[in-house]
């Protein structure tokens, strides 16, 4: 057997190259780059061999760690997992602004390679600049944040443990079922250090999606239930995507008239004017997917975790006796709220269903009046999307109305939080896949701009369209600088209501008195005149502030037609939310309060979680 000898970081660096994927039919690197910012844990070691290689693996320079982290996992989810990046930084606060970004893929199941530098092996020069140390434990660094937010941890402390951490690094990151972010913690001392490694250590390797079928058992069981089912739902979740099983959902639903509503992740897995689909579910979800939910009596979760937005804190899904299906690769899924597990990727299970269910369909008295929501629904929405009053300012909902009447069915929509992700849910009208890109699992702040650009990597053949509100915006926007610097356009629309809206309406309608989320409601001196034209112009965007949807539409088509990143700018109403669609959601209200408000805001919720079906 051959040796090649190489450092421990130029190995690390060789093996990622040396990975590949097939996707259509075309093989390309699994690994579409690595983004890096450098500092005295990473630099001599990783950095090193990361310009030794760039040729085969290049490397992304940003702006801050938890941005980067960020745009690498949207570019994963944007790819449908089939592609990922890594994400490098020194030791200490490089490495923790990483952790937030790593919760996100993990809540999010997404694939994300974090190379995180760490202390000297040798503890020759302890403690190292910028490390954190454990009075009682010796063997701790900053790095062991990453354990719970990781779906594998590994410290790498010699040379030659990368010879079994990288292979099993790769079968999580490429595993549908246990696919998440793989955390290698880098002494930074071993990243130079030399060993002898095998030359077939580097051989290319190809990794192809493993395709689980259901156990027979599994799918004998959810077969007798949808057979059974005189009210069946489909709940349509991010595994419908990843699975590439969108055309296969959609000749599903048709060969057994099941209507389909989606999840924050699943959305676009059904044009949004397919006749069975019946838009959002949930908290955020529209009247005629909620409508069919309450009543349904088997639903079919494919490709979902279930969390509380889809399933109204559990009290939407409202038949006595009603089944749950859980489709999904990862056990821990499939069997949530005693949920008949179906434990199988999506399109082989929806495949095994369809040969299994020959020859039913829902009753025409099902699907009938559910067709008639949809239209309701349809113009429900129309309503409240169109232009405000005479000198009122355009709600987000007003303004999300603008975007799409400029759009194409070809642009990629991205948002993460605030009270635009509800809006959008039940708004916006998603006609291919793939076209809405919201990361609402973790609800991160700062995601917006940072995964608008991971989003425009993968995807630089269509237009992205990033909608942020004035929070996250001061949150996090430096990665609009690397946008411009990569010549990766974006289109922003920032919408300014002078503080945290979302949080304002929730805060007042759950009792409270409006308190420290709008700017005028905190403790200040002078309230701040911010100038988010100004700020995004000096990132290098091309900036500009509007004064209606009128003139917001015409900036829009002006910035389809511009090569250049571009931010649009719009005052929004902080108080109007959709009221139109939406579920109750499980929010906690003091039990005692001085506050009136707050007295009857308990009543109510103490009602209401008398609707939840917990255990059932």
């Amino acid at each position: 057997m051959s040796h090649i000898r190489l450092t421990a970081a130029q190995a690390l660096v060789r093996f990622l190259a040396a990975q590949w994927t097939e996707i259509d039919g075309a093989r390309l690197p699994l690994f579409a780059g690595v983004w890096a910012i450098f500092g005295h844990g990473n630099v001599a070691g990783l950095g090193e061999a990361l310009y030794g290689l760039q040729d085969r693996l290049p490397t992304f320079r940003a702006h801050n760690e938890q941005g980067m982290a960020h745009a690498a996992i949207a570019y994963a989810k944007a790819q449908n997992r089939r592609r990922m990046m890594a994400c490098t930084t020194s030791i200490g606060p490089g490495a923790l602004n990483m952790v937030t970004a790593a919760a996100l893929a993990h809540v999010n199941r997404l694939p994300v390679l974090f190379l995180p530098g760490d202390v000297f092996a040798s503890r020759r020069p302890d403690p190292v600049l910028q490390q954190v140390e454990d009075f009682g434990d010796a063997t701790v660094s900053a790095n062991d944040c990453f354990r719970p937010v990781s779906r594998f941890y590994d410290r790498l402390q010699r040379p030659e443990q990368l010879l079994a951490a990288l292979p099993r690094a790769l079968q999580v990151l490429t595993d549908p079922a246990d696919c998440g972010p793989v955390t290698l913690a880098f002494c930074q001392d071993v990243q130079a250090e030399a060993f002898d490694y095998p030359e077939s250590f580097f051989a290319e390797r190809l990794w192809v999606p493993r395709r689980a079928r259901a156990d027979r058992g599994e799918l004998r069981a959810a077969t007798d239930l949808l057979k059974q089912a005189k009210t069946p739902l489909i709940i349509a979740g991010g595994g419908v995507h990843y699975s590439g099983a969108t055309a296969d959902l959609k000749a599903f639903a048709e060969a057994h008239l099941i209507p389909v509503a989606e999840t924050q992740a699943g959305k676009s897995a059904l044009p949004y004017d397919h006749p069975l689909n019946l838009g959002a579910i949930g908290v955020t979800g529209t009247s005629a997917a909620n409508g069919a939910a309450e009543r349904a009596d088997v639903i079919l979760s494919v490709g979902t975790r279930l969390q509380d937005f889809t399933t109204g804190s559990w009290a939407l899904f409202k038949q006595p006796g009603r089944k749950i299906i859980g489709l999904n690769t990862q056990v821990f899924d499939a069997g949530k709220h005693f949920a008949q597990p179906l434990v199988a990727d999506a399109r082989e299970g929806l495949a095994e269903l369809t040969t299994a269910l020959a020859g039913y369909a829902a009753p025409d008295a099902w699907t009938r009046p559910l067709a008639e929501a949809k239209t309701a629904w349809a113009a429900e929405a129309e309503a409240v999307t169109r232009d405000p009053k005479a000198n009122s300012l355009p709600t987000d909902a007003q303004v999300i109305g603008a975007v799409q009447r400029t759009g194409t069915p070809q642009d990629i929509v991205v948002c993460a939080a605030g009270g635009l992700p509800g809006e959008l849910h039940k708004l916006w009208n998603a006609a291919e896949p793939g076209g809405y890109h919201l990361e609402y699992g973790f609800s991160c702040m700062g995601y917006e701009i940072a995964g608008g650009l991971g989003v425009k990597l993968a995807r630089p053949d269509r237009e992205v369209i990033v909608m942020v509100g004035d929070g996250s915006y001061l949150m996090m926007n430096s990665e609009l600088a690397t946008a411009v610097m990569l010549g990766l356009k974006l289109t922003l629309v920032v919408l300014d209501n002078r503080g945290f809206g979302c949080i304002n309406r929730l805060q007042k309608g759950t009792g409270g008195a409006p308190f420290n989320n709008l700017l005028q409601d905190t403790r200040h001196e002078t309230l701040p005149e911010i100038d988010f034209r100004a700020h995004a112009e000096s990132l290098g965007a091309k900036a500009v502030k509007v004064a209606s949807l009128a003139e917001l539409e015409d900036a829009l088509r002006a910035a389809r037609q511009d090569h250049r990143t571009n931010v649009i700018v719009i005052d929004t109403d902080p108080q109007i939310s959709t009221q139109a669609g939406g579920h109750w959601w499980d929010v906690a209200v003091p039990e005692v309060s001085p506050r009136a408000e707050v007295q009857a805001a308990h009543r109510t919720y103490a009602e209401k979680l008398g609707t939840q079906t917990l255990g059932a």
